[in-house]
């Protein structure tokens, strides 16, 4: 069996940063190359300053390693995305087909894109929305992921590019800083409570959205991309839920920590986005064909979580 050797673009992201790590461990840090817009001077192992929207920057590099698979990260997320939409619709669709066109050209074996939940609107279920559901978003963001599924599912019918997805709720985790989405009120919700800083939530108290926690999504990833090819019956992207929660509820959660943490709330134009979101996901498929199972529910998340600021903010290593 030859090797793997892996490309990784907006390795600097929130679920980039981490994914690089748990890839290096599973194929040797040799064999992941990770990439963004700038270079990373903290970073260990294999790093390459890549501007996606480039065709021939992402070919050379593909060449230069013989890459065989593809993890495309890169892209403008919800809430930023709304400040120059036509700009973010440029820039998340180009990217992903230069992705999609190299990796058609050049044999690669695999390749992850990230959907989002972004991708459904108004008109959905928003309790446990199923699979199937119909793709009315209402951010460029979401319009983009919605094309970038069906774009994902076109290469796979008609050139056999095995091409896998995730629609990934709001994704909470220690590694990083909020990046820009809708529901990043959850990660930094807990960066303030450390240190025992009032917060302000964009949303109001009861908006309730599926989210899930960094080494779930981090696990789900691994095993949809190791799964079995003919274990794989969605080719647009699978539904994947944690658990799902409001801003009263999560704040409840740290109060059992940190009993003097404080929570206003002042709603933007973020509780527009999240009102036409899912409450919660029934993500019965991913389960059914390759054994999905979340372990972090609220209580557990909020744990790990503050402990692991806590010491982030003493300035005391982190294992991830």
């Amino acid at each position: 069996m030859s090797q793997e050797i892996i490309l990784i673009t907006g390795s600097s992201g929130q679920l980039g940063t981490v994914l690089t790590k748990k890839l290096q461990k599973k194929y040797g840090v040799d064999n992941v190359i990770a990439s963004d817009l700038r270079y990373d001077r903290d970073f260990n192992g294999q790093f390459e300053v890549l501007d996606v929207s480039n065709f021939e920057a992402i070919k050379a590099i593909v060449l230069k390693y013989k890459i065989t698979q593809i993890y495309h990260l890169a892209a403008i997320l919800s809430a930023n995305g709304e400040k120059a939409p036509l700009n973010t619709w440029d820039i998340n669709m180009k990217t992903f087909f230069n992705v999609l066109e190299v990796s058609r050209l050049y044999n690669i074996k695999k390749v992850f894109f990230p959907s989002s939940i972004a991708v459904f609107g108004n008109n959905v279920e928003r309790l446990n929305t199923p699979q199937s559901s119909n793709l009315t978003p209402t951010t460029v963001y979401g319009i983009s992921k919605a094309a970038g599924e069906n774009w994902g599912n076109y290469y796979y019918e008609k050139y056999g590019l095995d091409v896998r997805s995730l629609r990934y709720p709001g994704v909470i985790g220690y590694q990083s800083l909020p990046g820009g989405g809708t529901t990043d009120y959850a990660v930094d919700i807990f960066h303030k409570a450390v240190n025992n800083q009032k917060f302000e939530c964009f949303l109001n108290a009861s908006t309730m959205l599926p989210m899930i926690y960094m080494d779930d999504a981090i696990r789900a990833t691994l095993e949809l991309m190791e799964a079995p090819k003919e274990k794989i019956t969605v080719r647009t992207s699978y539904n994947i839920a944690g658990c799902s929660f409001n801003p009263k509820q999560l704040a409840t959660a740290i109060k059992e920590i940190h009993p003097n943490f404080e929570i206003t709330y002042k709603p933007d134009f973020r509780q527009d986005i999240a009102n036409s979101w899912p409450m919660s996901i029934d993500d019965s498929d991913a389960k059914k064909d390759w054994d999905w199972q979340p372990k972090f529910d609220l209580k557990l998340m909020t744990d790990v979580m503050l402990r692991n600021l806590e010491l982030k903010y003493n300035n005391n290593p982190i294992t991830i």
